[in-house]
């Protein structure tokens, strides 16, 4: 009887350390998409800073600087575009990940409830023998 509770709460434990490695696994796939997705964005803003940079100090005159101060206004904006874009994309991979982090969790409560309620069957079966 003792060898029966001893298999099924190895095998509890087993299968909480292959949930425990899922949700891991999940979690750290999500945070390499957001950290690949930042760095994207982040990338993508150092290289327009850095035209309109190099454009800026080739003005020299009254029209140069005119036309400068347009395109940051519309730096500015496209920036900000960009990152609300990234971050619908971030919240869009988080709202993802965590329905899978639910997930393994229902099947881990479901494997919990089938590892107590099978010993306690059993024993009931016995018993009414």
């Amino acid at each position: 009887m003792n060898q029966q509770y001893t298999n099924h709460a190895f095998a509890f434990a087993k299968q909480f350390s292959d949930s425990a490695f899922r949700a891991q696994s999940l979690a750290l796939k999500s945070l390499e998409t957001v950290a690949g997705l930042q760095f994207e964005a982040l990338e993508k803003q150092a290289q327009a800073s850095a035209a309109f940079l190099t454009e800026a100090m080739e003005a020299r005159d009254i029209d140069g600087f005119r036309s400068l101060w347009e395109k940051g206004a519309s730096l500015s904006r496209d920036n900000a575009e960009r990152a609300v874009a990234v971050s619908q994309e971030i919240f869009a991979v988080t709202q993802k990940t965590a329905e899978s982090l639910n997930a393994v969790m229902q099947e881990q409560q479901q494997a919990a409830n089938d590892a107590v309620s099978a010993p306690a069957a059993a024993t009931r079966k016995s018993a009414a023998k």
